[in-house]
């Protein structure tokens, strides 16, 4: 391997490392703080350094969908998120109106609040979509990976980065002191954010664009109860006649309810920067809110721009891209956090079996093969969220240039008697309807689907289904797909089949499926894991009531479905094979790419 270094001056002087550790993790936002949390719940020496002072200091990201708080649960802190986040359902109304005070132009019940499509995300998952903005979320991550032992240091800058074959250097100041260290490191995960240091240094390649659009976003105390608390959701888009930048005239995502807010507004910087003072931003913010009474608190303002952008290789060497060091993009459809968390719940069981010996270092390859694919994805579909918004304005009927005169005869049209009114009503019905491929798209916030990584395929094609796979969710066992959910009474307590033998490599059978035990024994010592061994079944140990789980196994009673540590599919058989020993054994073997022969 070729050594890669930012610069030798940075090295200089610096002799033995002051610390050594299996895995440093650079950046403490979601995915580093997820990281942290699960390599120290794991037992792995691992750093975590961040130039920050602290956790997030604004609401930034909010929106965390059932596949998070699955991970959540998995770490063990699903119900502290809860504890201090905003329920499902008061997420529900997106509303559309020219003020929070004037006239409501359309509403869409989303996140899978609404009658239509609730029952779907409760069937889907053992956990609830909830809204927690990013700094409130990340001081329950980091109290969670400081209660399981984790090295955390705040305000320590990577400067330098260099790896060789057998690890990673990095310098490391403190911003206090200006005190630098030399850490060495085993492996590296670079989770340093949008402007990553660590991509930039080790030349990672990029596709994509950026500066495609540039906003801003003010944090403000309000109290809007009497304007939303009978409509309670996360977001209230502001359109009012004479402004048609893309969103409107402001989107207020709600931060507590409903005296808490953040006000997002685009900008066009080649007409100028936007006036930020705090007189202007109130304003605005009494403008849209249409009351002039409400008292308005600015608490904080910043500005960032559109990217749809996307690491072409998640990693190099022993260094690891990880949230939105690898994929940045608009927060269309929520999906950036979740996507950042996903992104370490996958990396860190992989680096944990490599660093105990129990697989080979190429599972590690498997991060950017299984990864890399989903941060297209989502970058993609967030960007297509962003462009589906303009139909709702052309319908409204707002347009550039036009005087805020012309747009309130538009707007007032619009709900009118006269000709061609119920045509402009039906297609802003359209228009509104297609947000649900941003605010209800359940098959992209929990279908995750690997093609190609850690797993067997047995040959069989994706079930494509008659749904849409955006809108809704798929249930499947083929391998690379999210383990289904289904209720299981255990001992006369309710579990989740993701809830069984969680976090480690384990075995589903059905009631015929016993000679799986002995065989799992035997697989799992030549491997050299445990591999635990589950019957789930009509009046089994693990009892299928309702008969739920045999509606979505997709194999036969005898057979059998081999779950990742990470509750993804590794391989599966539809029933009992002549030699169920050496087929789970080389299973086990290819999943974590080990010569069971050595």
């Amino acid at each position: 391997m070729t050594t890669i270094e930012s610069s030798t001056d940075v090295f200089a002087g610096l002799g033995r490392p002051d610390v050594n550790v299996d895995v440093l993790v650079i950046g403490a936002g979601p995915a580093g703080l997820t990281a942290s949390l699960a390599l120290a719940r794991d037992g792995v020496s691992a750093l975590t350094v961040t130039k920050y002072p602290g956790t997030a200091n604004s609401p930034r990201a909010h929106i965390t969908n059932q596949r998070t708080m699955e991970v959540l649960r998995d770490l063990g802190v699903e119900e502290q998120v809860r504890a201090v986040a905003v329920p499902n359902e008061l997420m529900g109304h997106n509303v559309w109106a020219t003020s929070f005070a004037g006239q409501e132009i359309a509403r869409l019940m989303t996140w899978g609040s609404g009658v239509e499509r609730h029952h779907e995300y409760q069937k889907a998952s053992p956990s609830e979509m909830c809204n927690i903005p990013q700094h409130i979320l990340e001081p329950e991550l980091r109290d969670a990976a400081l209660d399981q032992g984790a090295d955390i240091r705040f305000s320590s800058e990577m400067v330098g980065i260099r790896q060789d074959d057998d690890g990673v250097d990095v310098v490391v100041q403190d911003r206090d002191s200006g005190a630098r260290q030399l850490v060495r490191a085993k492996y590296v995960i670079a989770a340093d954010g949008g402007r990553s240091r660590a991509a930039e240094l080790l030349d990672f390649p990029f596709r994509g664009e950026s500066n495609l659009g540039a906003a801003v976003s003010v944090w403000i105390e309000a109290d809007l109860t009497k304007y939303t608390e009978h409509r309670p959701g996360t977001l209230y888009w502001m359109t009012q006649p004479g402004n048609d930048y893309w969103v409107g005239s402001g989107t207020w995502i709600c931060v507590k309810p409903w005296t808490e807010w953040v006000l997002l507004f685009m900008y066009d910087p080649a007409e100028g920067e936007p006036d930020l003072s705090e007189e202007a931003l109130r304003a605005r913010a009494h403008t849209t809110i249409g009351d002039p009474d409400i008292d308005v608190r600015i608490k904080s303002v910043g500005t960032w721009q559109i990217n749809h952008v996307v690491a072409e290789r998640y990693s190099i060497g022993r260094v690891f891209l990880a949230g939105d060091a690898a994929h940045r993009h608009p927060p269309a459809n929520g999906l950036g956090t979740n996507t950042s968390i996903q992104d370490a719940y996958n990396l860190c069981w992989k680096l944990k079996m490599v660093l105990e010996g129990v697989a080979g270092t190429e599972l590690l390859e498997t991060y950017h093969l299984e990864r890399q694919p989903i941060g297209e994805q989502v970058v993609d579909r967030a960007m297509k969220s962003v462009a589906d918004m303009l139909p709702i304005s052309q319908a409204i009927g707002v347009e550039p240039g036009q005087s805020p005169e012309e747009g309130w005869a538009r707007l007032h049209h619009l709900f009118s008697s006269e000709e061609g009114a119920p045509e402009r009503r039906r297609k802003l019905d359209e228009a509104i309807q297609l947000q649900n491929y941003q605010f209800n798209a359940l098959g992209v916030e929990i279908d995750q689907r690997y093609q190609h990584g850690a797993l067997v395929n047995d040959g069989e094609p994706w079930d494509e289904g008659s749904v849409d796979p955006e809108l809704h969710h798929r249930p499947t066992t083929h391998a690379g797909a999210r383990l289904p959910h289904a209720w299981i009474e255990h001992k006369r307590t309710r579990l989740s089949t993701l809830d069984i033998g969680a976090s480690q490599f384990r075995l589903f059978t059905g009631r015929t499926g016993q000679m799986w035990i002995d065989a799992a024994a035997r697989a799992g010592k030549a491997i050299g894991i445990d591999v635990p061994v589950f019957q789930l079944g009509r009046s089994c140990e693990y009892d299928d009531v309702y008969l739920s789980w045999e509606k979505v196994r997709e194999v036969g009673d005898d057979g059998v479905i081999l779950v990742r540590p990470d509750g993804h599919v590794a391989w599966r058989a539809h029933k009992m094979p002549v030699d169920p020993e050496a087929e789970l054994t080389a299973a086990l073997a290819a999943t974590l790419a080990v010569d069971v022969n050595d």
